[in-house]
């Protein structure tokens, strides 16, 4: 399995079952918060998908934008088989470019794998990334991510032992 075995495109609203079967391992190991189907279909324009040559979905992730700056790699999943075969690594260079093509100049994420995001150039952050007044701006919103950004305490006990990490593009 080469890297030249699979490809990342666009998402499609046909995908979304593949998504979520390819996540839901990861929901019952506790690495990923779970999702209503109807959730991936309201965000499937931010996912990137990574196929085999059979057509196979056998990743997947996601760029959610949350300030004028700043965006969260989100459901970053590859299929057990996949893993370390350069699949994870070629969904995040894809949502890097994303990103960049909008105008983002930080990524954050929430994650156990703090070895895979580490060699991409994240690193652990603490409190205060954003200063007051988005910060106030942010705290309104009802989305779940973004809470976990803030780390708001209303999302500690899905976020126990999750590191938060933040990328700087260049």
């Amino acid at each position: 399995m080469s890297a030249s075995s699979f490809t990342v495109r666009t998402a499609r609203t046909s995908d979304v079952p593949h998504i979520q079967a390819l996540v839901e391992p990861l929901v019952q190991q506790r690495i990923l918060l779970g999702k209503d189907r109807v959730v991936f279909y309201e965000a499937v324009q931010e996912f990137r998908v990574a196929e085999n040559s059979e057509g196979e979905l056998i990743g997947c992730g996601a760029l959610h934008v949350m300030w004028q700056d700043l965006g969260e790699v989100r459901t970053l999943a590859v299929a057990s088989d996949w893993l370390h075969q350069g699949v994870g690594h070629a969904l995040l260079e894809q949502i890097e470019a994303d990103a960049r093509s909008l105008g983002l100049t930080r990524l954050f994420c929430l994650t156990f794998e703090t070895e895979f995001f580490g060699r991409h150039g994240f690193e652990p952050i603490s409190e205060d990334i954003v200063g007051p007044d988005v910060f106030a701006q942010l705290a309104l919103s009802p989305d779940e991510g973004i809470a976990e950004f803030l780390d708001l305490s209303r999302v500690k006990p899905n976020t126990l032992g999750n590191t938060r990490m933040l990328k700087t593009l260049r």
